[in-house]
């Protein structure tokens, strides 16, 4: 079974590795999610995320922390999927929730797993 935890070390935290992330990397859509990814083949593989829900569009927190939650167990249950892509490289992803409704779990997977496909493919 592989190692399906999340720990600090996996989370995009660095303001510098943010800003790099949002100026080099390339972004896509799948709904209800915008995504930015951004990878170098030059050093350790390993995969860095960032989860946003923004207040723009959930002005409650639990709403935002409901989603983020969400979306946090998906991509943990899917990591997998990114070192599965052919080479290994350092990815650093951000994964911002762009919908105004609150949507159920199997959607919010269904997404990530697709944007992880996508990643894979591309890498």
């Amino acid at each position: 079974m592989a190692d399906q935890r999340l720990p600090r070390t996996e989370r995009l935290r660095s303001l510098g590795a943010i800003r790099h992330l949002f100026e080099q990397g390339e972004s896509g859509f799948v709904f209800p999610f915008r995504y930015v990814w951004h990878a170098e083949a030059d050093v350790l593989p390993t995969a860095e995320v960032l989860f946003s829900v923004p207040k723009k569009f959930h002005k409650r927190a639990n709403k935002r922390n409901l989603l983020r939650r969400r979306t946090k167990e998906c991509y943990r249950l899917n990591k997998e999927l990114l070192r599965t892509g052919g080479n290994p490289a350092a990815v650093d992803l951000a994964l911002i929730y762009s919908s105004k409704a609150v949507l159920p779990y199997k959607t919010i997977e269904n997404a990530v797993r697709r944007i992880l496909e996508k990643i894979a493919e591309r890498m």
